[in-house]
């Protein structure tokens, strides 16, 4: 099983840009299937987009559609999220989770979590 942790968050002014990482260490990376979650205080998780085991496709939700971008590198083990025009709302706790079946990690059951990394914009 993979291990994920994530790092790149901090504080960033509304229409700034962050690049999320969420680094893999475990069994062979291009086995799985990647998404990103995010949850705000007193939320629920919420879906924000995922990415195919070979990096080649990408699904978005629609509030951060054109803003976000994922990419893959499997050679690096490591799955970024590019965060552009960031708003206030964007603030929360940034996950990424990992599956070798794409449904499963943009639907569940969710088995593969790495700790997280704040993000904080400020208007």
């Amino acid at each position: 099983q993979v291990q994920l942790e994530e790092s790149g968050g901090g504080l960033v002014q509304a229409g700034g840009s962050l690049k999320l990482s969420c680094a893999a260490s475990g069994r062979t990376f291009s086995s799985y299937a990647v998404g990103w979650f995010r949850q705000a205080p007193g939320k629920d998780r919420e879906f924000v987009g995922a990415t195919i085991k070979s990096g080649s496709s990408t699904y978005y939700a629609d509030s951060v559609e054109g803003r976000f971008t994922i990419s893959k590198d499997n050679a690096k083990s490591t799955v970024y999220l590019q965060m552009n025009s960031l708003k206030p709302e964007d603030t929360a706790v940034y996950y990424c989770n990992a599956d070798g079946v794409f449904n499963t990690v943009v639907s569940g059951p969710y088995s593969i979590w790495g700790q997280g990394t704040q993000v904080t914009v400020y208007s």
